[in-house]
């Protein structure tokens, strides 16, 4: 790997934070006694060389006029190594925004446990990750910025917990260092592996971005946490082709074999276009942060009907281009679901899919398994959720995101156990059957307001679903401050 600059924590903070706002929270550290005699001379050193005294600098600050907590690495101080006075300042800087209610934005660059100290340095990691813990479960954010380079105890610590992680284009990122890899086994760790954006190839990482990006978009979601209710207009919408649940004999006769025709035109607007129309703001994530990425599935934060909201959509569009719904695809809806449950925030669910992928490797992935695990999430979510489902919604993939305290339907959707070619081969043998088994099994909007499994119908005027999304934004504003159970 080629040398290059390291910001020095001074100069990152300038970049990151509002000027003038930063306030150290840093006392003087108290260093073990680790009975090397040249360690206290390595430390003075350190400091001289860094202008830091020790290798992590905590504080309050403000980005664009939020209040946040800092943790930033000083990577000139000992390689921003973590010993026993670090770990103590990290989990007191860490345990005080909890206290005060605040959230925390962590910039480690760091080689890990700092080997000077040995054993008692190194498991401090576990007190630094159970202090994050206990920030989360107070319902608190938990960022991280991943600077070049992240490795080791760090990395397997308070860099790898952020409920929403970017890393430095270029950046060193991963668990063993390259020097000690070498060292160990004689050749070098494979090219390129180790690196920001393969982590976010793989799902790990949200972003690969600088501090200037991050300073952005950090701002976006402590602006959307921080004020999670705006105050929106009255709406005047007209509602009167909204279908409530209970008026059974409300709703157009229409063939709903013409919907199933209509929603799989592969030129008709899908989750894109959904939330370019229904979203003021969207931050996405990426990946499941645990080593998969499945593009079926969109998971993002969002200001939605003026409510701060998880997100979590099927993008057919990407399923019919050939990423199908899997396994991978369901466990980054389940992040979506946790980070939501953290932060205290509502879900909104949009479905639209033609079905899971039905494959060996979908099999042995644990799809069965991770619908059970969505389902039981949803069900479960102690925030306001909000199902719409848009259009397409084929199988088990797609019951998925269903369950919500309140649901929306276009008029134009339907919601089958299998697509109606797979219920004519079950109940005929043959596929030609598929209308009258979409009929037969009222698969169709109405058909759901008339079960209980849907809430509300947005009448869709021939195929203009666009059109509906006002209407549907309305729809999750009253869900939003609705809690009701659906028929499950």
């Amino acid at each position: 790997m080629s040398a290059r600059t390291v910001l020095s924590a001074a100069d990152y903070l300038s970049a990151l934070v509002d000027d003038g706002s930063y306030e150290s929270w840093d006392t003087a550290p108290k260093q073990p006694s680790t009975g090397a005699a040249d360690y206290p001379a390595e430390l003075a050193a350190a400091a001289v060389h860094s202008g830091a005294d020790e290798s992590v600098l905590t504080g309050s600050a403000r980005i664009c006029g939020q209040p946040v907590v800092v943790l930033v690495s000083e990577f000139g101080f000992l390689g921003g190594s973590i010993g026993e006075a670090a770990a103590e300042r990290l989990v007191a800087a860490i345990t005080r925004a909890t206290a005060l209610g605040l959230p925390i934005l962590a910039a480690p660059a760091s080689g890990g446990t700092r080997m000077q100290e040995g054993t008692p340095a190194f498991v401090r990691m576990s007190s630094i990750a159970a202090a994050v813990r206990a920030h989360k479960d107070a319902g608190l954010l938990y960022v991280v910025h991943l600077r070049h380079p992240t490795t080791g105890g760090t990395m397997a610590s308070w860099g790898g917990l952020g409920q929403m992680t970017w890393a430095e284009p270029g950046a060193l990122t991963g668990f063993l260092g390259p020097k000690v890899y070498r060292g160990l086994y004689h050749r070098d760790f494979p090219r390129d592996v180790q690196r920001a954006e393969n982590l976010h190839r793989v799902g790990l990482v949200d972003r690969v971005a600088d501090v200037e990006v991050v300073r952005w978009e950090v701002g976006l979601l402590l602006d959307l946490l921080a004020s999670p209710l705006e105050p929106d207009e009255v709406s005047d919408m007209k509602v009167g082709a909204r279908v409530e649940q209970g008026d059974v004999d409300a709703g157009p006769t229409a063939d709903v074999w013409a919907s199933v025709v209509a929603t799989r035109r592969p030129d008709r607007p899908a989750l894109t276009e959904f939330l370019a129309g229904a979203a003021t703001e969207l931050l996405p994530l990426n990946g499941t942060g645990a080593g998969e990425r499945d593009r079926s599935v969109v998971v993002a934060f969002a200001r939605i009907a003026g409510t701060a909201c998880v997100v979590v959509g099927q993008d057919r569009a990407a399923q019919v281009a050939g990423a199908p719904l899997g396994p991978a695809g369901l466990r980054q809806a389940r992040r979506g679901f946790r980070v939501a449950r953290e932060l205290g925030l509502p879900v909104v669910t949009v479905v639209d899919t033609p079905g899971a992928d039905l494959s060996r490797d979908a099999e042995e992935g644990g799809l069965a398994f991770e619908i059970a695990r969505c389902l039981e999430d949803l069900t479960t979510h102690p925030h306001p959720t909000v199902c719409v489902l848009l259009a397409e919604g084929t199988g088990g993939g797609a019951l998925a995101l269903v369950p919500a305290q309140h649901a929306v339907a276009t008029s134009a959707s339907w919601l089958a156990a299998l697509p109606p070619e797979g219920a004519s081969v079950i109940s005929h043998g043959v596929t030609d059957r598929a209308a009258d088994l979409a009929r037969a099994q009222r698969i169709g909007a109405y058909d759901l307001r008339a079960a209980g499994v849907v809430h509300a119908v947005v009448a869709v005027s021939g195929e203009d679903l666009v059109a509906a999304y006002p209407e549907i934004v309305e729809e999750i504003r009253q869900g939003f401050s609705t809690r009701r159970t659906c028929s499950r």
